[in-house]
């Protein structure tokens, strides 16, 4: 089995069991009722494609999906996160990562491993600030912050080489920074 999708399933919990799912690259958990997801899913060492956990009651990640270095799209949107689960800056591979809807105030420096990062969706949380190491994402193209009271930007941003959108819509106490116009000078679109 290569993918298995268990969205919008009314689900309570996942059987450790599944960890022996070794050959899935696509697991789709979304839209289900989950408190917490098992261990055994640090196993499944073949998930590279996508991994799907949005839309439940999610408020930590265990440790092990660390081992998850092969991943490459990761959505934990619309849950109870108040705290940005580390164990994400460990996924290496990532490509998209999508943590919208939530109650994050802060991102760690640790973003900044993500260096594979072209998409980075984190409408509507609580963030204030960014860490300057998101100015290590040197592959994003795409960064999302509506929503958030943020009230200051790390200068870092407008040095990204490759980021084609910012959009700041919905950020209503931004003094946004001189570096904004260079972004869009250099072809960046920033909606604001």
């Amino acid at each position: 089995m290569r993918q298995l999708v268990l969205g919008d399933n009314g689900l309570s919990e996942v059987p450790e069991q599944i960890g022996r799912l070794k050959k899935l690259r696509m697991l789709d958990l979304g839209h289900n009722q989950l408190t917490r997801v098992p261990e055994a899913l640090g196993d499944l060492d073949g998930l590279s494609d996508s991994f799907y956990l949005h839309d439940n009651r999610l408020s930590s990640l265990p440790r092990s999906l660390g081992r998850l270095t092969k991943l490459r799209y990761l959505n934990i949107s619309k849950n109870g996160f108040a705290v940005f689960p580390d164990v994400v800056t460990g996924l290496a591979s990532l490509i998209e990562l999508r943590v919208e809807d939530n109650q994050i105030a802060s991102i760690p420096d640790s973003v900044g491993n993500l260096s594979h990062l072209r998409e980075l969706h984190l409408r509507n949380n609580q963030l204030t600030s960014l860490p300057k190491s998101i100015g290590k994402l040197g592959e994003l193209r795409q960064m999302d912050l509506r929503g958030n009271p943020l009230i200051s930007l790390p200068a870092s941003i407008g040095k990204l080489p490759r980021l084609e959108k910012l959009d700041l819509r919905w950020v209503e106490d931004l003094a946004f920074p001189e570096w904004i116009s260079d972004l869009e000078s250099r072809g960046c679109v920033v909606y604001c």
